[in-house]
């Protein structure tokens, strides 16, 4: 029986995933993070795909889920994730979290796509982060897949291409909506996020679609692909994949 080996490439195809450092929220308070499910299931699709993952962070170091993202929390908000589970489970998968590399020590040149993963931090740390919009500028204008899913989406917001224009400006994008902020502040009683994406991105001049409430939704436009939230993660990686061309 003979082997299928692919011979179109002499390299692996590598993935960097972007992930937010922990901090504190200014509006209810409490430690914020990623989220658990926009990191494991878009790595479960890449890995599935045979492409190579690295997980960074803005400053590098340890990195924290949101508590509601974890599927072993108290609450039982994510106990069905076994995704989740199974890549907290996992020692040598696990522990990745516990000393990403800082985004800018990295050569952006080794990789072939780029994903910013969300969460509750990257609201509070994402906009205005030069080191990270640096990076989505230089995959962009490289014409490399470059993706955002859920509130990961307000790294894109402020992101200048080299000719003084707004990246997301013309463009069909998604992220965390409105119905879903709404839905969230319902829950907790309060306002949650300090601003909103969708808000933002149509300020900017993007068409910002939405997918329907808690509906896993991804749009791809040319080599810009977002996920609208948490349950997105696997649509966002299956165009990042087709984006590559694999």
């Amino acid at each position: 029986m003979s082997e299928t080996i692919n011979t179109t490439r002499t390299t692996p195809i590598r993935v960097l995933m972007v992930v937010a450092n922990p901090s504190t929220s200014t509006t209810v308070g409490g430690p914020v993070g990623f989220w658990a499910s926009e990191l494991t299931h878009p790595y479960l699709a890449f890995v599935e795909a045979g492409y190579e993952v690295e997980i960074a962070s803005p400053d590098g170091g340890p990195v924290e889920l949101d508590g509601f993202s974890d599927p072993r929390h108290e609450s039982g908000y994510s106990a069905d994730d076994l995704i989740s589970m199974g890549f907290l489970s996992t020692p040598q998968l696990a522990e990745q979290l516990e000393d990403t590399a800082p985004l800018g020590a990295l050569d952006l040149d080794r990789f072939d796509a780029i994903v910013v993963c969300g969460g509750q931090s990257p609201m509070f740390t994402f906009r205005g982060n030069e080191v990270l919009e640096r990076a989505l500028r230089a995959f962009y204008e490289a014409e490399k897949p470059t993706a955002a899913l859920c509130h990961g989406v307000c790294a894109l917001l402020d992101v200048t291409l080299s000719d003084g224009s707004h990246l997301i400006d013309g463009k069909t994008i998604t992220g965390f909506s409105n119905m879903e902020e709404d839905a969230v502040d319902g829950m907790f009683g309060t306002q949650v996020m300090p601003w909103r994406i969708e808000d933002v991105a149509t300020e900017r001049g993007a068409n910002f679609a939405v997918g329907g409430l808690w509906k896993g939704f991804a749009v791809r436009d040319g080599r810009l692909i977002t996920g609208q939230q948490q349950y997105s993660g696997a649509k966002t990686a299956e165009l990042v994949i087709s984006a590559l061309g694999t």
